[in-house]
């Protein structure tokens, strides 16, 4: 591994969610020699608890933030074309209710909306008729009126492993379940203490250049860096989404307007399933230990109960997750309206060993965000190369035709193989779908089935080239298999990647 005093990285990085993985491509991609560590799980925290929308934003219209939701347009283009399988269209209806925010309200909202980002390739905002049409389908009777508009679905946890494995591609030394235990300036490189948390060893590197990418731990880490105090506040804010059965037909979401101000989305999800979502409580705590209420999940069944034909009940709820968004401190009162937008702290004292700490953010913005990040630290990178993380796709995306057409042309190559299965498998993995079923011509080729749409085949691929060590892991992150896995399969597949594991060692 590099990063010995002989052979120091150019940038390490702290932080393997959505900021730190994008950081950690874009450098690489520039020609830095670069290294990451994550505690967990990559994406085991706020990066995979979010409401899976790659999205402008439209409701922080009413807090003003035109440039972040431009960019946060923009972006969305970007992010399109950079990951088809991971990411595609969404239409989403808003059903109008007059005493919340009047027609003219949304609709100079929505026309702003649809005109902020430049030139979008997704079907404009309108007005529509929600009784007795496609749009309707699924709410309750007495909404008549709404609008329809564009954005797009994200299988966020998998943004973050796409973003790792290019990295590593380019270079990157990706460290997972290694926790940064100090870090001090010696001279002109940083000297970092790691521990390895499945073995206990502990080993030191040593870097020209350190990203702070912690998430909701990036005060935490400054406890690490030895003479180095954060200038910035970061707020706490839980978020939490329940998943219901499927409660409408039809591939359109619901956006949904609550009398406190906030807005809850109403998603298709998984096939069989709704996600709905999203909270915003202040949070105060360890980040790892959070978990929804059932004040929280009360909330959300109410809200959806207001609006759709089939009311949502607790007992309804068949999974839960919540997520601690590390918002950076604007000093607003209300959770709803802290900013998304993302802040740099840059610290470099000599001159020479660069620290830089990174507040807030979302994911459809984390491009950019490391595209911004590197430009802050190029004073001390020179030769770094430039910006490039724009163009091409990311790993998986490069179909070679439309996702349909693509899910076509394997259902051909593997006439005997279930049709479901290779969609599934091409949404989570796209043209790599075609590595994992190299020489796979009868379902038994496949290896040992778990349950649901896993087998062997692709639990060896992700634990070989995902970085996938425990079950959960595989069942919440790299697929959402858990929701279809019962306890005895969920502890099958356990026991069965602890001896995959064993063989390898």
């Amino acid at each position: 591994m590099a990063g010995t005093r002989e052979q120091p990285f150019d940038l390490f990085i702290v932080g393997g969610g959505i900021n730190g993985a994008g950081i950690a491509n874009d450098a690489a991609g520039r020609g830095l020699n670069v290294g990451l560590c994550e505690m967990a799980d990559f994406a085991g925290a706020t990066s995979s608890a979010s409401t899976k929308l790659i999205h402008g934003g439209l409701r922080y219209l009413e807090y003003y933030e035109f440039r972040l939701v431009r960019e946060s347009l923009a972006e969305r283009e970007v992010l399109l074309r950079k990951a088809p399988h991971i990411i595609w269209p969404l239409r989403f209806v808003l059903p109008h209710e007059p005493h919340l925010r009047p027609s003219w309200m949304i609709r100079i909202g929505l026309f702003l909306y649809d005109r902020l980002g430049g030139r979008m390739s997704l079907p404009k905002s309108k007005g529509v008729k929600l009784a007795g049409t496609p749009w309707g389908v699924g709410l309750a009777e007495r909404y008549t009126k709404g609008f329809v508009y564009s954005d797009c679905w994200v299988d966020d946890a998998r943004l973050v492993i796409f973003n790792l494995m290019q990295a590593r591609e380019k270079g990157a030394t990706i460290l997972p379940r290694t926790q940064c235990l100090a870090a001090s300036r010696d001279g002109e490189l940083w000297r970092v203490s790691l521990r390895d948390l499945q073995s206990g060893q502990e080993r030191e590197i040593f870097a020209r250049g350190l990203v702070n990418a912690a998430g909701p731990w990036v005060r935490h880490l400054f406890d690490a860096l030895s003479g180095v105090k954060p200038g910035n506040n970061v707020r706490l804010v839980k978020g939490s989404h329940i998943v219901v059965p499927r409660q409408h037909a039809g591939e359109h979401a619901f956006i949904l307007q609550n009398r406190d101000n906030r807005i809850v989305f109403v998603i298709p999800y998984q096939n069989d399933y709704t996600l709905i979502g999203t909270t915003d409580v202040p949070y105060q705590g360890e980040p790892r230990d959070v978990k929804i209420t059932n004040e929280e999940i009360d909330y959300l069944c109410a809200i959806a109960s207001d609006y759709l034909a089939r009311p949502v009940t607790p007992k309804d709820v068949v999974w839960t997750y919540s997520g601690v968004r590390p918002l950076y401190d604007d000093g607003s009162d209300n959770p709803s309206a802290v900013t998304r937008d993302y802040v740099f702290e840059l610290d470099a004292a000599n001159e020479a060993t660069p620290l830089l700490s990174v507040y807030g953010g979302k994911i459809t913005t984390y491009r950019e965000l490391a595209e911004r990040a590197l430009h802050k630290l190029k004073p001390f990178y020179p030769a770094m190369g430039p910006d490039w993380t724009a163009q091409g796709p990311l790993p998986g995306g490069d179909l070679g035709l439309e996702f349909e057409a693509f899910v076509g042309a394997l259902v051909t190559r593997h006439p005997a193989l279930p049709p479901d299965y290779l969609r599934t498998l091409a949404r989570r993995h796209g043209s790599h779908a075609n590595r994992i079923l190299d020489g796979a011509h009868r379902p038994e080729d496949l290896g040992r089935h778990f349950g649901g749409a896993l087998y062997e085949r692709e639990v060896d691929w992700l634990m070989r080239q995902e970085w996938a060590i425990e079950a959960p892991d595989v069942l919440w992150r790299r697929t959402k298999e858990g929701l279809r896995l019962d306890e005895g399969q969920r502890q099958a597949l356990s026991e069965w990647m602890a001896a995959h594991r064993r063989n390898r060692l």
